[in-house]
C-alpha cells in the first residue's frame, strides 16, 4: 500500500507552517518535509545542502523536483521522503508551483492529499510584515506569481481548497486530516472559494 502525503500549495504568508503545526498537534504522524535549500540562511526549517551535493543528488536521480525562490534552490528529495513514510510518518510538504505538484504525484508513489491554502495579497503583506519579514515587496511578487500559476492550473489538481484568512489554523488541519483518513469521501472536502 502507498503511503499516505500531503501537499500544501499556497502563496507566501498563506499559512503553510502555520497549517503544518496545527496538522502535527493534531497528530503526531504529520510531519514537515524540511526540504534541501542551497544559498543564503540555510537552517531549520530546511536541510542545508552545497551546490555540489545538490548536482550528486540530481545525478543520482535522488532529486524529485527543485526550485529557484529568493536567490536560492530549494529542492525535495526521494531518501528524505522515503525516510518518512517507511516511519510510519505522514510528510507534509511545501510547495508555491503547480508544476511540482504534478511532478510529486507522477514520480512518488504515495497517497497524494493535494491542499490549496488561499488567502488575498493583502493578508500576505499584513502577515509578512507582523512576522518580520524584511523583503515585503518580494513576496508580493511572488504571490502575484502563484496567482499567475494557479490561474492556468487545472483545479482538479487540489483535493481540498481552504481560505487562511477565513479558517483558524486548527479548523484546517481538520479538514485536511479528514481528507487523508476519509478516503470514500463520506463527507465532500472543502473548496473555499480563491478570489
Amino acid at each position: 500500500m502507498r503511503p499516505d502525503a500531503v501537499i500544501l500549495y499556497g502563496p507566501p504568508a498563506a499559512g503553510k507552517d502555520t497549517v503544518t503545526a496545527a496538522l502535527t498537534a493534531l497528530d503526531d504522524r504529520y510531519v514537515h518535509f524540511d526540504r534541501l535549500k542551497v544559498g543564503a540562511n540555510a537552517g531549520a526549517p530546511y536541510r542545508a545542502a552545497s551546490a555540489d551535493e545538490l548536482d550528486r543528488l540530481q545525478a543520482e536521480g535522488a532529486i524529485l523536483y527543485a526550485n529557484e525562490r529568493y536567490g536560492n534552490v530549494y529542492a525535495i528529495d526521494r531518501p528524505r521522503l522515503d525516510d518518512l513514510t517507511t516511519a510510519g510518518r505522514v510528510p507534509v510538504v511545501h510547495l508555491g508551483q503547480v508544476a511540482g505538484i504534478h511532478t510529486l504525484h507522477a514520480e512518488y508513489p504515495a497517497r497524494w492529499v493535494t491542499v490549496l491554502l488561499w488567502c488575498p495579497r493583502e493578508v500576505t503583506a499584513t502577515r509578512a510584515r507582523q512576522r518580520g519579514s524584511t523583503d515585503v515587496a518580494e513576496r508580493l511578487t511572488v504571490w502575484d506569481e502563484t496567482k499567475t500559476d494557479l490561474a492556468a492550473a487545472d483545479m482538479d489538481v487540489f483535493d481540498v481548497v481552504l481560505r487562511t484568512d477565513q479558517r483558524p489554523p486548527d479548523e484546517a488541519a481538520v479538514h485536511i486530516h479528514r481528507a487523508l483518513t476519509d478516503r470514500a469521501r463520506a463527507v465532500p472536502p472543502v473548496w473555499d472559494k480563491v478570489d
